[in-house]
């Protein structure tokens, strides 16, 4: 495997991370990127680096962004959101995946991208249930603030520095087994 293959695989579940805290922000980031030549993409998927896609997917993260800031459509959202996030997960990770075999890429996208994004997903859909519950939606606006926040700092870090943004991934799961684990013992206790 070369370096840049390897790169090219961490940039993939540095993006697919970042799509599990919102779904556009990463295809957005990975649009002006491909545009201006920061990254390499796969073959088919350099038309993800055209005008028309930084215009459509930049439209769609501004959507995402404002609609999670409404507290009810924002808990909608999330019904949407896990199945999206990984399918775009997939594709971020295909995308950006270079010099392996198809069968590999596809594989590798489909557990590596898509099951990174779902599982980061799925926590925020459940930080912001608790939160719905617990505040009646009005912590939502900071858990969105929150999460878009990570979503772009993740998207940076994957495009300019893969590695460390794999050292977040890795952190951030991590920290969502933690909770899961404590929130598990819980729920057994009583």
């Amino acid at each position: 495997m070369t370096p840049e293959t390897i790169l090219s695989i961490l940039i993939g579940i540095g993006l697919a991370a970042s799509v599990g805290f919102r779904v556009f922000v990463p295809l957005f980031a990975l649009s002006i990127a491909a545009h201006f030549n920061a990254i390499p993409l796969n073959e088919s998927w350099a038309w993800i680096g055209s005008t028309a896609a930084i215009f459509t997917l930049g439209a769609a993260t501004i959507v995402e962004i404002v609609a999670y800031f409404i507290p009810w459509l924002d808990n909608a959202l999330d019904s949407l959101a896990i199945p999206l996030a990984a399918i775009a997960g997939t594709a971020v990770m295909v995308s950006t995946v270079a010099g392996l075999d198809p069968v590999v890429t596809w594989a590798l996208a489909i557990i590596a991208g898509g099951g990174t994004a779902t599982a980061i997903q799925t926590s925020s859909t459940a930080t912001r249930l608790t939160s719905t519950a617990t505040t009646g939606g009005i912590a939502n606006p900071v858990v969105s603030t929150v999460e878009t926040g990570t979503s772009i700092v993740m998207s940076v870090l994957a495009i300019f520095i893969p590695v460390l943004a794999v050292i977040f991934v890795v952190l951030i799961l991590w920290m969502i087994f933690k909770v899961y684990r404590k929130f598990k013992k819980k729920k057994v206790a009583e």
